[in-house]
C-alpha cells in the first residue's frame, strides 16, 4: 500500500492494516486483468487527508451490468464499491501511477474489451471457468497455531467459475510436476479451502513478513486477536 496526499497521490510506503467488515465477493461474468499498473484509491476517517492505494488485479463485468476493479483484501477477492474497513473506509476512485490522473469509472478501454469478450464467449454456463494470472505479487497467508508460525504462498492464478465465484489458486507443492506454475496447472488449489488459511496480502507486505519485520508482525497479531 501506498500513502499519499489527496492532491499528489504519490507518496511514501506504509504498511495501514484496516480489515473490512463485510464480504464483499462479485458475482463475475468476465475479467480482464489489469496490465498498465492501475491502483484504487481509498480513504477512511482516522487519515481524512490521505490517500491509500492498492495495486488493481483486475476489471470484472458484473452481474449486474457494472465494471469495477477488483483487489484482494484480506479474506476475499472485492469490488471496488465494496471496499470498507471499520474506520468507515471507502473507495474513492483509481489512478494512473506516476501520474496527477485521477478518475471514478472504468476505463473505456476495459469496458469495450469486457463487451467485446461476453459477445464472443457468451455468458458463463455451468462448466465454464476462465483463469487469469496473479500479476500484483499477491500472497497467501496460512497459520494453524493461532498466528505462533505463518506460511505464505504466493498466488499463481485466479479462478472464477461459472457461478461467477473467484478463487486464488496456489501450487500444491506435493503434486508439482513441472515448473515454472502457470495457470491452470494440475497441481493448483484453491487456497482459501486450504487448512489454515487467514489473508491475502500484497507483496510489500509479504516481503516484510518473510523478512519478520516487526511492525508487519505486530499487525499480523492484531488481525489474530480481533479477528
Amino acid at each position: 500500500m501506498v500513502r499519499a496526499n489527496r492532491q499528489d497521490p504519490r507518496g511514501s510506503n506504509v504498511i495501514p492494516f484496516t480489515p473490512r467488515r463485510r464480504s464483499g465477493k462479485p458475482s463475475i461474468l468476465r475479467l480482464s486483468p489489469e496490465c498498465d499498473g492501475m491502483e484504487l484509491l481509498y480513504a477512511n476517517d482516522q487519515h481524512p487527508d490521505t490517500l491509500f492505494s492498492l495495486k488493481i488485479l483486475a476489471w470484472a463485468r458484473l452481474e449486474d451490468g457494472t465494471t469495477q476493479a477488483l483487489v484482494p483484501w484480506l479474506r476475499d477477492l472485492v469490488t471496488a464499491s465494496a471496499l470498507s474497513d471499520p474506520l468507515n473506509g471507502r473507495w474513492e476512485g483509481y489512478r494512473l501511477p506516476d501520474s496527477d490522473y485521477l478518475f471514478r469509472d472504468a476505463p473505456e478501454h476495459k469496458v469495450q474489451e469486457l463487451d467485446a469478450a461476453l459477445r464472443f464467449f457468451g455468458k458463463p454456463g455451468d462448466h465454464s471457468r476462465q483463469e487469469i494470472p496473479d500479476t500484483i505479487g499477491t500472497h497467501a497467508v496460512f497459520s494453524q497455531d493461532e498466528f505462533e508460525t505463518l506460511s505464505l504462498m504466493e498466488v499463481v492464478s485466479w479462478r472464477v467459475h461459472g457461478d461467477g465465484t473467484p478463487q486464488a489458486m496456489v501450487a500444491d507443492e506435493a503434486a508439482v510436476t513441472q515448473t515454472p506454475v502457470l495457470p491452470g496447472d494440475a497441481s493448483l488449489v484453491a487456497a482459501e479451502q486450504q487448512e489454515g488459511f487467514r489473508y491475502f496480502f500484497q507483496h510489500g507486505i509479504a516481503n516484510r513478513l518473510k523478512e519478520h519485520d516487526p511492525e508487519a508482525l505486530a499487525a499480523i497479531a492484531m488481525l489474530a486477536a480481533r479477528y
